[in-house]
C-alpha cells in the first residue's frame, strides 16, 4: 500500500535514489552557481544556427515595441512597409504603430461593451463573463484584427504619429482603462437589471466610449487626419505629397490585397481535424469587422506556404510560442540548444499537441520571415526579423531550427494564391467555433 501523504520514510527514499547518482553532486552545484540554462545549453547548436541563408529579403532596420505586447501589429507593419520602401526607393522605413495602437484600443474598447450588452442575461460568474473582464484592452492580436483597423483606418508614416511613453509603455495605460471598462460593465449591468433598455444603455456606451477616447488621446496624442508626406530617397531626390488622408495614403503607397491574405495554423489536437476551418467565440476588435478564421493544417503544408512566398520575394507574418527553447541573447530558437532531460534528470517533453491540450504551449509573439535556407530542397533553418530591438539576437535579428518550427510554430499568414486547389477549397467551409479560451486565440490576449 502507497500512503497518499509525502512520509519522512518516502523523502529518505527519494534523497537515496538521488544522491546514489555519482554526477548528481557536480550537476547540483553547476546549476545553483550558474543556473540552468547555462548548464544545459548545446554549444553546438550555436554553431549550426548561422545567419546564412539560400534566399532571402532584404527589409528595413529593426523595430522596438518596447514595454508593450504590439508584436502582432509590428510584425504586420513590417511586412507592410516593404511596399512603401519599393516605391519610394527608401533603404528603411517605419508606419506608425503608435496610430494603429490608438484605433485598436478604442475599436477592443467598443468591443467590449457590446460583448456586454450581448451578455446581460449571463450570470457575472459564469467562466464567459470572466473571460470577457480579464483583459478586454490587451495589447495582442491577430492578422485580422489588424486588417480590421488598416481597411477602416488607413496608416500613417511614423514621424506623423510618432511614439509616446505610453504607446511604448503600455501597462499603466492599459490597466487604468480596463478598471474603467469593468466598471462600465457594473453600470450597464446594474441599469439593465433595473429594466433599462437597449436604447439608453447603448446611449450610455456611446458616453463610456467617448471617455475612452479622451484618455486615448492623452495617453497616445490625437490621430492626424491629413498630412503632408514628404521624404528623400537613396538618390537624394525629395518627394513631397500634400493632403494625404492615412487611407489614401494605404492605397498610393501600400495597396497590399490584405482580404487575399489568409491565416494557416498548425493544431495537431483531437478536437480540430485538419483540413477544417476555424473561428475563436468573441475574439475580434472592430465590431462588424473581419472575424478571425484559421484553417488547420498539417505542419509540412505551412511550410511549404511560408517558403512559396518567401521565393516570391514575399515576407511572411507568424504567430509562435517565443519563450520556448530560445536562447535570447544569440538569438537562436532551436530544440537542440538546451538539454534539459540531461541536466535535470527527467524527461521533460511533450508532444505538440500535449503542449496545447495540457497548457504547456500557445501562441505568444508574432514575428515576420525574410529568408530561408534550403538544402537539397529541404528548409532547414530561417531567418526571422524581430520587435525587440537590436540588443538581442543578431542585431535584432533572431534563427529559427526547422525543427523548432515543426515544434512551436502555429500560425503564418499566406497569399491565398500559395495554396492547392484542395486547401482553397477548405477556406470556403463555415467556420467550427471554438472557445474564447481556445489556445488558438492566445496570440490575441
Amino acid at each position: 500500500m502507497f500512503d497518499k501523504a509525502i512520509t519522512t520514510d518516502v523523502i529518505e527514499d527519494y534523497k537515496a535514489n538521488t544522491t546514489a547518482n555519482p554526477i548528481h553532486s557536480i550537476v547540483q552545484k553547476a546549476i545553483v552557481n550558474n543556473g540552468i540554462e547555462a548548464v544545459a545549453m548545446n554549444q553546438q547548436s550555436e554553431v549550426d544556427m548561422q545567419f546564412t541563408f539560400s534566399n532571402e529579403i532584404k527589409t528595413g532596420d529593426i523595430t522596438n515595441q518596447k514595454s508593450s505586447g504590439r508584436c502582432w501589429m509590428f510584425a504586420g507593419l513590417n511586412v507592410l512597409r516593404k511596399q512603401v520602401m519599393t516605391k519610394c526607393n527608401l533603404k528603411t522605413f517605419e508606419l506608425s504603430q503608435n496610430y494603429m495602437l490608438f484605433y485598436d484600443k478604442l475599436e477592443k474598447a467598443n468591443y467590449f461593451y457590446e460583448n456586454i450588452l450581448d451578455t446581460l442575461d449571463v450570470a457575472t460568474d459564469s467562466r464567459l463573463i470572466a473571460w470577457l473582464l480579464a483583459g478586454p484592452l490587451s495589447d495582442g492580436g491577430q492578422w485580422d484584427m489588424l486588417v480590421n483597423i488598416i481597411e477602416k483606418y488607413g496608416v500613417v508614416p511614423k514621424w506623423i504619429m510618432p511614439e509616446t511613453f505610453h504607446s511604448s509603455n503600455t501597462r499603466t495605460m492599459t490597466q487604468l482603462l480596463t478598471r474603467k471598462l469593468r466598471k462600465d460593465a457594473a453600470m450597464l449591468r446594474r441599469m439593465a437589471v433595473n429594466d433599462v433598455g437597449i436604447d439608453e444603455l447603448r446611449i450610455k456606451k456611446d458616453v463610456m466610449l467617448g471617455e475612452v477616447y479622451t484618455v486615448l488621446c492623452r495617453c497616445l496624442g490625437t490621430p492626424p487626419e491629413k498630412f503632408d508626406f514628404e521624404y528623400g530617397d537613396e538618390d537624394d531626390k525629395f518627394s513631397r505629397k500634400e493632403g494625404l488622408t492615412p487611407k489614401l495614403f494605404y492605397s498610393e503607397y501600400i495597396d497590399v490585397p490584405l482580404t487575399e491574405y489568409v491565416s494557416l495554423i498548425n493544431a495537431p489536437t483531437q478536437d480540430k481535424p485538419y483540413g477544417c476551418t476555424y473561428t475563436v467565440q468573441r475574439l475580434g476588435n472592430v465590431v462588424g469587422g473581419r472575424d478571425v478564421k484559421y484553417l488547420n493544417l498539417p505542419i509540412e503544408d505551412l511550410k511549404k506556404a511560408a517558403i512559396a512566398q518567401l521565393l516570391n520575394n514575399e515576407v511572411v507574418w507568424f504567430g509562435c510560442d517565443v519563450g520556448k527553447m530560445l536562447n535570447r541573447k544569440l538569438g537562436i530558437m532551436d530544440t537542440n540548444i538546451y538539454d534539459y532531460t540531461a541536466a535535470l534528470g527527467t524527461d521533460v517533453e511533450l508532444t505538440k499537441a500535449e503542449q496545447l491540450e495540457y497548457g504547456d504551449s500557445l501562441m505568444t509573439h508574432a514575428m515576420v520571415f525574410t529568408a530561408v535556407n534550403i538544402v537539397d530542397k529541404k528548409s532547414v533553418r530561417w531567418k526571422v526579423e524581430n520587435s525587440w530591438g537590436d540588443k538581442s539576437g543578431e542585431k535584432g535579428w533572431f534563427i529559427m531550427s526547422d525543427k523548432w518550427f515543426d515544434k512551436y510554430m502555429y500560425q503564418v499568414v499566406v497569399n491565398k494564391k500559395y495554396l492547392t486547389e484542395e486547401q482553397l477549397s477548405a477556406l470556403e467551409l463555415i467556420p467550427i467555433e471554438l472557445n474564447p479560451w481556445d489556445p488558438m486565440g492566445s496570440l490575441a490576449l
